[in-house]
């Protein structure tokens, strides 16, 4: 079960608690991926064990994915003039996420003599026991072990002390807009999940439905993998006031004003983290469930390229592969901190907030123990 998690204060007291105690400060690279979600979280992780940070963005070339039918540390497929440069001094820590990163990450510890610790956020293509540390979620179908943390969700900071001051800053922005503030946070393709346009016209006639059932607004933003066409069909039917950040767009990204401003959330059903965000808020958070598992492969989006490669690892794939966002949204929908946005809510009631504050605490605690273990020269 998901239960009620720690306060942004009890967060912070122990980071603050744990900030003091390095021998050496440590030097910590972030491996950016393209998926945003990804990073966020490798970007919230180094913030919040207090070390200096470094981003390296990462150019693959098109073949990467072949390199991983013999997973071996290599530079092979990495676009070295494109890429940041990976040089000494190495880092103490590499932080990571997605397939792509970790033949690189693996490289890097290799590079240094075996001294750099390696922390990979989510699923490893590779085996887990590569990766000192594996910091997984209940959406992956890996096992809790002495290098697996498995969290309820995503890791996330956000609370509603953590919003106040986007909250003062966006809410004037908004402030012609009616309330309720309904914010729908799109994401698109994912996995077994196609967002065709079908199912943004679908979208478009629930938010339409609910706006007209709370006389409110909706605040609605796209994402990097919402598509185009999908994209299109989905603000055109759109009915109501309202605001519309159509990604990716110039100037300041008003997402975390989304998340500070909403009096309720509709979400997509692919995005993990942006659910977490949503439900950490305390705010009622109604899901838009666009799958076709039901119908297995009786169905035409099943051939496309991404959900067919889904479906075929999650048929022959080791378990460590294996992704199924309907756990977490199980859970959620258990506990009542998740509706369907298809079912009647007229009185627009939410459960109390799920915020990720202790997962966090609990992966900071376990990866400052890996770091203290290479400053004092052990082994992990």
């Amino acid at each position: 079960m998901l239960e009620r998690r720690s306060t942004a204060g009890e967060f912070n007291d122990a980071g603050a608690r744990m900030s003091n105690t390095w021998a050496r400060a440590p030097l910590v690279w972030i491996l950016k991926g393209p998926k945003a979600g990804d990073y966020a979280q490798l970007q919230l992780l180094a913030r919040a064990l207090g070390a200096a940070s470094v981003t390296k963005q990462l150019v693959f070339r098109s073949w990467e994915l072949l390199l991983h039918a013999r997973p071996r540390p290599t530079l092979l497929a990495l676009d070295r003039v494109a890429s940041d440069p990976l040089e000494a001094p190495w880092p103490d820590l590499v932080l990571t996420a997605g397939r792509r990163n970790e033949l690189v990450a693996r490289w890097i510890r290799d590079a240094s003599g075996g001294r750099t610790r390696l922390v990979h956020v989510g699923r490893p293509w590779s085996n887990p026991a590569r990766f000192d540390l594996v910091v997984s979620n209940r959406q992956y179908l890996l096992g809790a072990a002495d290098n697996v943390i498995v969290n309820d969700l995503p890791l996330t900071d956000v609370t509603a002390e953590s919003l106040a001051a986007d909250r003062a800053t966006w809410s004037a922005k908004w402030a012609d807009l009616p309330h309720p503030w309904i914010v729908a946070l799109v994401g698109g393709d994912s996995g077994p999940l196609v967002f065709s346009v079908e199912h943004a016209r679908e979208l478009a006639r629930q938010i339409n439905a609910r706006i007209a059932l709370t006389r409110g607004s909706v605040l609605l933003t796209t994402s990097g993998r919402t598509p185009p066409r999908s994209a299109d069909v989905l603000l055109n039917a759109l009915d109501a006031p309202a605001f519309v950040n159509r990604w990716p767009a110039p100037g300041d990204n008003p997402y975390r004003g989304l998340l500070a401003c909403a009096d309720e959330f509709i979400v997509t059903a692919d995005s993990m983290s942006m659910l977490a965000e949503a439900c950490a808020t305390g705010r009622p958070v109604y899901l838009f469930d666009y799958s076709d598992e039901a119908r297995g492969w009786r169905t035409r989006s099943a051939y496309r390229w991404k959900p067919f490669v889904h479906r075929l690892a999650m048929s022959i794939g080791p378990v460590r592969m294996r992704r199924d966002v309907r756990r977490i949204h199980s859970a959620l929908l258990a506990t009542g901190r998740l509706r369907r946005l298809a079912e009647d809510h007229p009185n627009g009631e939410g459960a109390a907030g799920t915020s990720g504050t202790n997962d966090l605490v609990r992966t900071v605690a376990r990866v400052r123990a890996l770091l203290e273990r290479g400053q004092s020269g052990k082994v992990p």
